[in-house]
C-alpha cells in the first residue's frame, strides 16, 4: 500500500470530482475500495452484517470529509483511515463486542456476535487476495477479537495490512511510541491465542483448498447423506476443537464424544435424519452446507454451516454456524 500519487492517478480525479461536487465519480472511485474495505471491518468486528453497515458509513462519512481529502496521501489510505475509525466509534458504543467468559472449557474463543465471511465478496486484487486466507480464518478473527479495539486496530493496521508504524499512528492519532507498545502487547495476545500457528500474516499464504481438504469435506457431507456415525466419527480428530454458534463456547472433545453429543441432540434421528449437503468455501477455509429435509417436506432447507480446519487430513476445528431461514453467503435456500 503506497502513498506514492501520480499525475492522472485516482487522487487527481477524486479531488476534481470533490471540487465539482460530481456525486458520480465520487462513487465510482470510492466503489472501486468496497470490498477490501468490508474485509478490514471484518476483521474488527467479526460480524459480516456490521462490516457491511460500517464500510457503508465510511462513504458516507466520505464524502462528509471529502473537502478533507488534499491528496496527500492515497485515496486508499484515506478511506482505511475513515473505516477503521468507524469500526472505533461503533466499538465504543458496543459492550457486547467484548467476549464474555463463561464456565465452559475454553471461553477465550467465546464470539457469540461471529459470522462467516463469503468468500465471494473477499477482494479481488491479487494483492489482498494472496494473504486473505491467513488474516480471514476464523480462528485469526477470533484471537483479534480479544484485543482492545485500539490494540486490534493497530495490529491490523501494522501486521496485516503492512502501514509503518508512523502511518498507523496518524490514522489513529496517537504517537509512534504509543502504536509500538500497542502492537508488542497485541502481538503477545495473538500468541497464546493462537499457540502453533504462524504468525507472519504478511508473507504469502495460498487461498486455494487443497486436494486434501476437499476430499475431507465430501467425506463428511457424505457420512451425513448416510447417517454413517462411524464414519463421521473417523474424519474428526480427537482433540476436536467445536462451537455451534450461536450457543456460547468452544468445546474441546473427543470424536465419539462429540458425535453422541451430537446424535443426544436429536441429529441423525427420525426427522432429523434425510441430508444433503455443498461443498463449499468461507473466510478461505472448507466448509459445509448441509440441508435437512423434514418428514412431508418436498425440499431440503438450509440447516446449517459446518467451517472446517483440516489438519492431516481430519477436522481439528469445527465451526457451526446455525443457519435455518437465514439466505446466508448466497447459498441456495433449498436443494
Amino acid at each position: 500500500m503506497t502513498d506514492a500519487i501520480q499525475p492522472g492517478s485516482d487522487e487527481a480525479v477524486f479531488i476534481a470530482a470533490v471540487r465539482s461536487d460530481d456525486t458520480a465519480r465520487f462513487a465510482l472511485l470510492t466503489e472501486h475500495h468496497r470490498r477490501e474495505l468490508q474485509v478490514h471491518c471484518y476483521r474488527m468486528l467479526a460480524n459480516y452484517e456490521d462490516a457491511q453497515d460500517l464500510t457503508q458509513e465510511t462513504f458516507l462519512r466520505a464524502w462528509n470529509k471529502r473537502e478533507t481529502f488534499k491528496g496527500h496521501a492515497a485515496l486508499r489510505t484515506w478511506l482505511y483511515r475513515i473505516a477503521t475509525n468507524a469500526c472505533l466509534d461503533f466499538l465504543e458504543k458496543r459492550n457486547d463486542r467484548t467476549p464474555v467468559l463463561s464456565e465452559l472449557p475454553d471461553p477465550a474463543s467465546e464470539v457469540l456476535y461471529l459470522q462467516p465471511y463469503p468468500d465471494r465478496m473477499l477482494p479481488e486484487d491479487p494483492q489482498e487476495s494472496v494473504v486473505a486466507r491467513e488474516t480471514i480464518e476464523l480462528a485469526f478473527i477470533v484471537a483479534v477479537q480479544h484485543l482492545p479495539p485500539r490494540q486490534r486496530a493497530v495490529l491490523i493496521l501494522r501486521d496485516v495490512l503492512g502501514w509503518p508504524a508512523s502511518k498507523a499512528a496518524d490514522a489513529l492519532e496517537l504517537t509512534v511510541a504509543s502504536v509500538t507498545s500497542a502492537l508488542q502487547r497485541a502481538r503477545v495476545t495473538m500468541r497464546e491465542q493462537l499457540p502453533g500457528r504462524r504468525l507472519d500474516w504478511r508473507s504469502p499464504a495460498t487461498h486455494e483448498l487443497s486436494k486434501d481438504e476437499r476430499g475431507v469435506v465430501k467425506s463428511y457431507i457424505d457420512a451425513h447423506e448416510r447417517n454413517d456415525l462411524d464414519g463421521l466419527t473417523s474424519l474428526l480428530r480427537h482433540d476436536l476443537r467445536f462451537a455451534m454458534l450461536p450457543e456460547s463456547g468452544t468445546l474441546i472433545t473427543t470424536a465419539e464424544d462429540a458425535v453422541d453429543g451430537w446424535v443426544s441432540g436429536g441429529l441423525f434421528q427420525r426427522g432429523h435424519d434425510d441430508w444433503r449437503g455443498i461443498t463449499t468455501t468461507v473466510n478461505r477455509m472448507p466448509a459445509a452446507a448441509l440441508y435437512l429435509r423434514a418428514p412431508g417436506d418436498p425440499e431440503y432447507r438450509l440447516f446449517a454451516i459446518a467451517v472446517l480446519r483440516i489438519v492431516d487430513g481430519k477436522i481439528a476445528e469445527l465451526t457451526g454456524f446455525d443457519v435455518t431461514g437465514q439466505p446466508w453467503l448466497g447459498l441456495p435456500p433449498t436443494l
